[in-house]
């Protein structure tokens, strides 16, 4: 795609970015066959080509309109588009220069200026928990659309972080919302590596990893968020602690991961930050990306377990696949596309004796969760959950698995269904 930037532009680290990103785009529109927005509203402005075409029109200088940033704004992020375009268009990278360009020019009304604060400055805010935990006490009371917002308490072995201490070390992220909305997922990770021989070490300085202000187009502080962490993790990046140096810095949040490991992109032109920021996404994994070399330990631990009486007469000697339910996989954009990682969660469950299937139809799909966007765009995010929903209703399972906190509250939000981290259905399997 021909284009020739305005004099604003040009020189930029932003223009040359998306100078390039656009030049790689052959207009073919396979991308428009997997977007969601696309299959809901069925305009070619709500697809990624016709994105692609209103943000290379503002980079050549369009003045743009608040429908230029509707259209943006309507975009999930859920990168479906970039598994599909066969000529490596960086879309993800590109509709998020194209909001900061767009927010730059065309003011918001004050109402939705208000809310975007509010939930970049509060999501991340250490008075996020104290509110959550206040809102868990009055749960019965609220509203069903507010309700659906606030999972209920957590258990008590919720907050159960194993003790011991292991040679393999590896730094783990809280997050944000997690600790206060779901707070087992990270315990239960920590506990089903420990039960491998590896120590989860956490970093108290650490936050948000930057993506919910990123996403808002507040581009500078989702920055500041990165430079945060990795000041707070350097240390034990380089082993200049007494607990030594880590191997790897693991995220059970899909959406975090995918931020994480493109900090060396963007701090790429910080002369400060690269290298390490380089460095950080290098030690950057998702969980599942562990499975294949804890498994085996894993698995032994599974088989060392006390069987029931029903079982003991089976004879069986492998992992003890009947005490294991069907789990229904809901795989999270940020995972399977964001990160390009597919069926490594799937596969490595069944060798410890799981039946983790997908949904048989449009499990590509976003669930409509994507951050803030089931705030900001409720309606189509409640389309998509629904539909997303709909797909996963023939799998016959009792309970449905995602990879991402945000997937799993906004699912278990139209489920009968428990919706939930799968380490979290792996953990219980530990006992």
């Amino acid at each position: 795609m021909q284009t020739h930037l305005a004099p604003e532009f040009q020189g930029t680290p932003d223009g040359d970015a998306a100078e390039a990103i656009l030049r790689a785009c052959v207009h073919c529109g396979f991308c428009t066959a997997t977007c969601p927005t696309y299959q809901l509203l069925g305009d070619e402005l709500d697809g990624p080509r016709g994105r692609i075409y209103l943000i290379k029109q503002v980079l050549e200088g369009a003045e743009p309109t608040p429908a230029t940033q509707l259209h943006l704004d309507r975009c999930l992020t859920c990168r479906n588009c970039e598994s599909t375009c066969p000529s490596g268009v960086r879309y993800g990278e590109l509709v998020d220069i194209g909001r900061r360009v767009v927010e730059a020019k065309v003011e918001r009304p004050a109402g939705e200026r208000a809310r975007r604060w509010l939930l970049k400055e509060g999501l991340t805010s250490p008075l996020f928990a104290p509110a959550m935990k206040l809102g868990q006490l009055v749960r019965p009371l609220l509203p069903a659309s507010l309700k659906a917002k606030v999972p209920a308490r957590a258990g008590a072995g919720a907050h159960r972080w194993p003790t011991r201490t292991h040679p393999r070390k590896v730094l783990m992220l809280l997050g944000c919302v997690q600790p206060a909305m779901m707070p087992n997922i990270n315990s239960a990770t920590a506990r089903v590596l420990d039960a491998a021989g590896i120590q989860t070490l956490v970093a108290d300085e650490a936050g948000c990893c930057g993506a919910i202000r990123l996403h808002l187009a507040d581009h500078e502080g989702g920055l500041a968020d990165m430079r945060r962490n990795i000041d707070a993790w350097w240390p034990l990046v380089e082993g200049l602690t007494d607990a030594g140096r880590v191997e790897a810095i693991v995220m059970n949040a899909s959406g975090c991961g995918v931020t994480v490991k493109e900090y060396g992109l963007a701090l790429a032109h910080d002369a400060e930050y690269a290298d390490k920021a380089r460095r950080i996404s290098e030690l950057t994994k998702d969980l599942s990306e562990l499975l294949p070399d804890i498994v085996p330990a894993l698995r032994a631990k599974l088989q060392a377990l006390p069987r029931s009486a029903g079982e003991r007469g089976g004879g069986a000697t492998d992992a003890p696949a009947q005490r294991m339910k069907r789990l229904a996989f809901h795989p999270p954009c940020t995972l399977q596309h964001g990160q390009q990682l597919r069926g490594g969660v799937e596969s490595q469950l069944a060798e410890l004796g799981f039946d983790v299937q997908t949904a048989p139809a449009e499990s590509h799909l976003c669930c409509g969760s994507a951050g803030t966007y089931s705030v900001l765009q409720p309606e189509l995010s409640l389309q998509l959950r629904d539909r997303k929903l709909k797909a996963l209703a023939p799998v016959q399972a009792d309970t449905i698995v995602s990879a991402n906190i945000g997937c799993i509250q906004h699912l278990q939000s139209g489920s009968q269904r428990p919706v939930r981290h799968w380490v979290e259905v792996l953990d219980e399997a530990l006992g």
